[in-house]
């Protein structure tokens, strides 16, 4: 079956788009019956340029029990001549002028020379059309200033000489390539831990992935770009396209060989894991699309924050009486820097991942989301909730966004504190222990 890029335009066409196939293939019995297969596909067009003297690339699998055993590639990957790159420019150049998005799919082949990545990156930005670079190599730089490069994990830390083992490391990553690189924003993909991302504003995110049984990883990463495109194509946010391609990949890995993902198997996905289900750790801007599905399906939504350092009853006396009011439970979370500027330079003691894991595993919370700023005014007005509830012995006026709640009609709970009980206290108890 048709594989690589032609892999990418498969998942596109699958999705619901009209993708254009561009890149070459060999004047032999593999380049012919690869045109064949192509002229009886009618949801794609496809541009290849016949290459003389060079075979067209094949990946041979053998598989045993539904394990891939080992795999034999016929291949030549020096670079292409001047006068194919001619070609490819002249065919990318028309049909660029209709193009959503133009999607690099780098599979080392020589096809995607130096001088054709800056034709494609000069083409893209004379029509304002956005690049989606999947990367080969530990060179980063050539492909230019995309909009979005997005290599996976392995990848990375080739390309950084970091780990992206765990979240705190994929985000030094992150940040270290996007600092050298001109790229926009990276998106990488992590196998079981789900896809990072650094955006524009240098905002690190991670969201983790659904599991599911893996049958054939194979082609999971042109599908999750395809996914990121097509997203990406519909308007939707940088946030919303890594959910997409997060549950098209989930599908594709549980497929035999370079399977294709439709749009109502992505569709069924996303309903799976929502609108009503538990959302976990997201960023603001996802949280708040959240909510308004969990309001569409009429359920009642709470919200309480704080700073969480060290789980203790009280701070669960809090929750548990918090998502007791109301169907689903938000937890506003604050900071690192936030907690640090609130309780002095030695807090938190654990990370802000850390504590956003710990809360988001309570079986009474249903989101959690990270807040920079020392109140989480903005984040009560954009979230909206039904129920505010804070524990301590406020004064309702007291409470920051009991305003915003009540004003429209929802309702502000104050939960007493259980006394003995607070992170300060654990702290100095611990420190007298030792």
């Amino acid at each position: 079956m048709p594989g690589g890029a032609a892999n990418v335009a498969r998942n596109l066409a699958s999705l619901g788009l009209r993708p254009i196939l561009i890149g070459g293939c060999g004047n032999d019995e593999a380049g012919r019956e690869l045109l064949t297969q192509f002229d009886q596909d009618l949801s794609m067009s496809v541009r290849l340029v016949t290459i003389e003297g060079r075979p067209t690339t094949q990946k041979t699998r053998f598989v045993a029990g539904g394990h891939q055993l080992l795999r034999v590639d016929t291949e030549n990957t020096s670079a292409i001549s001047e006068a194919v790159e001619n070609q490819l420019i002249g065919i990318l150049s028309e049909e660029a002028l209709d193009a959503t998005a133009i999607l690099i799919s780098d599979y080392a082949k020589g096809l995607l020379t130096d001088r054709l990545l800056q034709a494609i990156i000069r083409i893209a930005s004379e029509l304002s059309i956005p690049v989606i670079a999947d990367p080969k190599g530990r060179d980063f730089a050539r492909y230019g200033e995309v909009d979005i490069i997005k290599p996976n994990a392995s990848e990375l830390a080739g390309a950084t000489g970091l780990s992206v083992g765990t979240d705190e490391e994929a985000e030094w990553a992150l940040r270290s390539a996007l600092e050298a690189l001109p790229a926009k924003a990276i998106v990488v993909t992590r196998a079981a831990r789900g896809i990072s991302f650094i955006d524009q504003r240098r905002r690190v995110y991670h969201e983790a992935g659904r599991a599911r049984e893996v049958f054939d990883v194979s082609g999971a990463g042109d599908t999750s770009l395809a996914a990121l495109a097509a997203a990406l194509a519909g308007g939707g946010s940088l946030e919303d396209a890594v959910s997409m391609a997060i549950a098209a990949s989930g599908i594709a890995v549980a497929k035999a060989g370079t399977a294709t993902v439709s749009a109502e198997e992505v569709k069924a996905a996303l309903v799976d894991t929502g609108p009503v289900a538990r959302a976990g750790v997201l960023p603001l801007s996802a949280m708040i699309g959240q909510a308004e599905r969990w309001r569409a399906a009429g359920l009642r939504i709470g919200f309480t924050n704080g700073c969480f350092d060290i789980l203790h009853p009280g701070h669960i006396r809090v929750i548990e009486h918090a998502r007791a009011k109301c169907d689903r439970l938000i937890v506003g979370l604050n900071s690192d820097s936030s907690v640090k500027r609130l309780k002095g330079a030695q807090r938190p003691i654990n990370s802000q991942q850390a504590r956003a894991d710990v809360l988001a595993a309570l079986s009474a919370v249903d989101g959690v989301t990270i807040f920079e700023t020392d109140t989480p005014l903005e984040m009560i007005a954009a979230l909206k909730p039904d129920v505010l509830v804070k524990g301590g012995d406020y004064e309702k006026e007291a409470i920051i966004g009991a305003d915003i709640v009540e004003a429209r009609g929802g309702t502000v709970v104050i939960v007493p504190l259980v006394p003995g009980h607070s992170t300060t206290a654990t702290i100095a108890r611990s420190k007298s222990e030792t």
